[in-house]
C-alpha cells in the first residue's frame, strides 16, 4: 500500500478527515420503508421531502440500492399529505433532480407556476413525465381523511411515484401524493405544494 494510502488510512481511523458521501440524494429516486417503494420530493439541508404516507416517523429508510439512508423525522397525514427523511453520512442532498433518462435538472427555487403552465414530474417508476397544471387547492379523500390545498395535473402516474417532485422551469411545486388511472390510459396526479412542507419543518430547499 501507498504511504498516502496508508496515511489517509490511519486519519479515517483517528477520526481527523471524514471520508466523503458514497451516494447523492436526488429528487426522483427511489426510497424503501421496509418493502414499500416511493420517490423523493426534492433534496433539503440535511436529508430530502416527500409525502406523509410514505412511512411513519422513526421509519428506517434505504435508499435506490437498498442500502441504509436515514429516518424518517415527521409526517403529517390526513389535512396535508407531507414528510420529510434525515439521512445519514453515506448520503449526501444535492439540488437536483432525476430526469428518467440518466441525467439531471436543476433545482433552482419554489416559485408557483401559473395555472396552465406545463409542467413535469420525476418518479421511479414512470420516469419524468410532462403535462399541464390544472387546478390548485384541489381537496382528495382518502379512506384515512381529506387532504386539502393541493395541485392538480393531467399527468400519469403509478405506484412507485408517489413522492416524486413536481418540476415547473427548475422550480419545485410539490410532491406527489395521488394518482387516478395510469400511464397506459391517461390519469390526473395530484400534488402536496412544496412551501407548506418547508415550512412546518423548517427545512432549507436546496438548488444548485
Amino acid at each position: 500500500m501507498a504511504l498516502r494510502s496508508i496515511t489517509v488510512s490511519l486519519l479515517l481511523g483517528l477520526g481527523l478527515i471524514t471520508a466523503p458521501a458514497a451516494y447523492s440524494v436526488r429528487g426522483g429516486d427511489a426510497f424503501y420503508v421496509g418493502s414499500s417503494r416511493c420517490s423523493i420530493g426534492a433534496a433539503v439541508q440535511g436529508g430530502y421531502v416527500t409525502t406523509g404516507d410514505c412511512g411513519s416517523a422513526g421509519s428506517a429508510v434505504t435508499g435506490f440500492n437498498r442500502i441504509a439512508q436515514g429516518t424518517v423525522q415527521g409526517t403529517v397525514f390526513p389535512g396535508k399529505n407531507m414528510g420529510w427523511v434525515r439521512v445519514n453520512a453515506n448520503w449526501t442532498p444535492r439540488g437536483v433532480v432525476s430526469d428518467g433518462r440518466g441525467g439531471e435538472v436543476r433545482v433552482i427555487g419554489a416559485q408557483q407556476a401559473p395555472v396552465g403552465a406545463t409542467v413535469c414530474r420525476s418518479g421511479s417508476t414512470t420516469g419524468w413525465r410532462c403535462g399541464t397544471l390544472l387546478r390548485r387547492n384541489v381537496s382528495v379523500t382518502y379512506p384515512q381523511g381529506t387532504v386539502h390545498g393541493l395541485i392538480e395535473t393531467n399527468i400519469c402516474a403509478e405506484p412507485g411515484d408517489r413522492g416524486g417532485p413536481l418540476m415547473w422551469n427548475g422550480h419545485v411545486q410539490g410532491v406527489l401524493v395521488g394518482a387516478t388511472g395510469n400511464c397506459t390510459s391517461g390519469g390526473r396526479t395530484f400534488y402536496q405544494p412544496i412551501i407548506p412542507i418547508l415550512q412546518t419543518y423548517g427545512l432549507t430547499l436546496l438548488s444548485s
